[in-house]
């Protein structure tokens, strides 16, 4: 029976990442893994521009002028024009204007007062006065302007090959005007379930019969990160069934994820089918709870995975194991690059395991101690005190999967780990 955190180890070095491609447009690439670098030949702002609605004006001028000639022209975003401002003057710009040639400061509009003031004499002794600006603040050089390659240098990386397209990367690529886009291949799972008792959801229950929920939740946490389900449907516990199906899954797609029939009952053919098939068996069994019958074998670079029928056993195995494998084989490596040339903290092979934190545990946590136990329940924060807590749920019986509605955590207790008292921290692994 091999270790939880030594089954992980084998099971991703199995795993070799997709090099098949496509070209995906824009509209289309969410969730779907880059698999190009993506550059730009422009900078980020492409020009020097207003963070502010107030007005631009030249800093070193302040040490010469108490207010400032309001210039008649004025800068709105979007504005192409090419103005420049003179010796003690300012003009008005709105947020995302260019900065005017000459200007290099912005003051924000509530902090400036607009005043009359006499810049002459008329014929007939008639004062001259006009508009000007007079500062109720001191800016410093720089405020409130964008400046030119701020955010982005022309020619640098600025998305990398391996990161998951989300919604902020869309918009940075449609900023760049990036419209088609190279993508992975998405991974293809079948999925089949086994069992004489299973049924169709829409069969008519007979005694001792239960629908094939395993088929639809491991669906949908197939689709959830990216790869494609196929449903193979209900085998039934015959040999000879179970080798025609999984031949055919394995000819289908690149992972296959069977639940049912890996234990050790009169019924349970899978690891035997596995080896007249030829596949290579790497795992029998994995010292965690719930899932401990879990297999684990390869057919060249595909990969097949048996877990137990018991739904949370089924989810707690895909969550554990299954999951990263799906994204290391994605092609997920890479990340956002910074200013700075360095990658930000979402790279590598991050993606290809679980996420933890610390919890103060709610209720007393238990475990028999000999394997890794995982107990699901209920992460919230707690803004008093700045922390994570854990609810568990009250029936942890692998076969209730009613009470796992909401659940978007598990805590682990290690082997040997019997007791988290309630207020103490526990290790949680993030849903």
């Amino acid at each position: 029976m091999i270790l939880v955190k030594d089954a992980e180890s084998l099971i991703l070095d199995l795993v070799k990442p997709l090099e098949e491609y496509e070209e995906v447009n824009l509209d289309k690439v969410l969730g779907r893994i880059l698999a190009q670098d993506i550059l730009s030949d422009l900078d980020f702002p492409p020009w020097h521009n207003s963070a502010m609605d107030g007005y631009a004006f030249c800093h070193g001028h302040l040490d010469q002028f108490e207010t400032l000639t309001i210039a008649s022209s004025h800068i709105p975003a979007g504005s192409s024009q090419d103005l420049a401002i003179n010796k003690g003057e300012c003009v008005r710009i709105f947020t995302g204007g260019i900065l005017p040639l000459g200007a290099d400061t912005v003051v924000m509009q509530e902090d400036v007062e607009i005043v009359r003031d006499i810049v002459g004499i008329q014929s007939g002794g008639r004062h001259l006065e006009e508009n000007r600006l007079k500062l109720k603040t001191s800016p410093k050089l720089g405020d409130y302007v964008r400046q030119k390659g701020e955010y982005y240098r022309a020619g640098e990386i600025l998305l990398k090959s391996g990161i998951r397209i989300n919604p902020p990367e869309i918009g940075i690529l449609a900023a760049t005007q990036h419209q088609m886009l190279r993508v992975f291949r998405q991974p293809r799972v079948s999925i089949i379930s086994t069992g004489n008792e299973l049924k169709e959801i829409s069969s008519s229950l007979q005694k001792g019969q239960i629908v094939d929920s395993n088929q639809y939740a491991l669906s949908g946490s197939i689709a959830q990160i990216g790869a494609v389900p196929i449903s193979m449907g209900i085998v039934r516990d015959r040999p000879e069934d179970l080798s025609e199906i999984i031949l055919k899954a394995l000819s289908l797609s690149d992972f296959v994820i069977s639940s049912g029939g890996v234990s050790v009952g009169d019924y349970d053919y899978v690891e035997n089918v596995l080896a007249d098939l030829g596949g290579d068996i790497h795992i029998r069994s994995c010292a965690i709870k719930p899932g401990k019958p879990f297999t684990v074998a390869s057919f060249g670079h595909k990969l097949y995975f048996g877990v137990p029928g018991n739904p949370a056993s089924a989810m707690v195995c895909f969550w554990r194991f299954i999951k990263g494998a799906i994204a290391k084989l994605s092609g997920v490596t890479g990340g956002v690059i910074s200013p700075d040339g360095h990658l930000n903290s979402q790279t590598n092979s991050q993606y290809w395991y679980p996420q933890y934190i610390q919890a103060i545990a709610l209720q007393d946590l238990h475990a028999q101690g000999q394997r890794e136990t995982y107990l699901s329940g209920y992460l919230a924060w707690e803004h008093n005190y700045q922390r994570w807590q854990f609810q568990p749920v009250s029936n942890h019986s692998s076969g209730n999967l009613i009470s796992w509605a909401g659940v978007n955590g598990l805590a682990i207790l290690k082997v040997n780990q019997t007791y988290i008292p309630k207020g103490d921290t526990a290790l949680i692994m993030m849903l």
